[in-house]
């Protein structure tokens, strides 16, 4: 994948509707927050057994058909930062999603459907998994996806420590140095193996302190994702971005909750 592909792509939702054919007409009276972008977080896929980080293709497929319906276009990662990046610009209504961890299930059940709806996708990886762990991608399936122009492969650490644990039970200058390592080891086999700029991180359980984000502003990254928070507003911390972790249960009044959407009551 040539770098910065991505991030000169963004896909709208014109006529998702009618290819899922389970969907009303577009409510423009439904109420977003102005300028906030929700950056969802999945995990897991199957496609009919939901699990506690496992989305079924009918969940994923109805809150694609949410976003549409409520205006939002989903748009690369590289994108929203920028928007964020410009509080006040009224840009479009955005929305993001990305992937935690290489789970083999990306490449068979969410690969195609990303296909399908021609949505973009970031990934974020911890590379001692890949061809190794037996729930995981393989490096070649990673080269597949990423082909395709619609996934970016990006860090998730080297192998997905939890960082408190790890500051509690080393020195401090052990400590920075194991940071140091699992930031930059991870950019460095993902851009030597993919051959694609790696600059944007998601924090393993969402951990992240002002240390933490010094040390990753030194290794090169640009942009990097926390865990839960809501919609990320504009002028946000872009090395502490918040994200929305999504449930199988989220469909209906729950997902426009967490996407920031207030529907107008309905008159009997």
């Amino acid at each position: 994948m040539r770098s910065g592909s991505i991030d000169r792509r963004t896909v709208v939702f014109a006529g998702l509707a009618a290819s899922l054919g389970a969907i009303a007409p577009i409510r423009a009276l439904a109420a977003r927050v102005p300028g906030a972008i929700p950056i969802l977080a999945y995990h897991r896929f199957d496609p009919a057994i939901a699990g506690p980080t496992t989305i079924t293709v009918r969940t994923f497929e109805t809150q694609l058909s949410q976003l549409a319906e409520t205006g939002y276009r989903v748009t690369g990662l590289r994108d929203a930062a920028a928007a964020l990046r410009r509080p006040g610009a009224g840009a479009p209504s955005q929305a993001v999603i990305t992937v935690d961890d290489g789970h083999r299930s990306v490449y068979t059940v969410l690969f195609p459907l990303i296909r399908k709806h021609r949505v973009p996708v970031t990934l974020f990886i911890y590379p001692s998994a890949i061809s190794n762990a037996d729930y995981a991608m393989t490096w070649d399936q990673l080269r597949e996806i990423a082909a395709s122009g619609l996934v970016e492969v990006q860090s998730h650490t080297y192998w997905h420590p939890n960082f408190n644990a790890e500051r509690r039970r080393r020195s401090p200058t052990d400590y920075r140095a194991f940071v140091d390592d699992q930031l930059q080891r991870s950019k460095a086999v993902i851009e030597a193996r993919l051959r694609n700029r790696v600059d944007m991180l998601a924090w393993p359980f969402g951990i992240v302190d002002a240390e933490l984000e010094a040390a990753a502003r030194k290794a090169g990254y640009t942009v990097a994702l926390a865990y839960e928070g809501g919609p990320a507003a504009p002028g946000a911390d872009l090395l502490a971005l918040p994200r929305i972790p999504v449930s199988d249960a989220d469909r209906g009044a729950r997902f426009d909750r967490l996407i920031g959407v207030t529907r107008p009551a309905v008159r009997p």
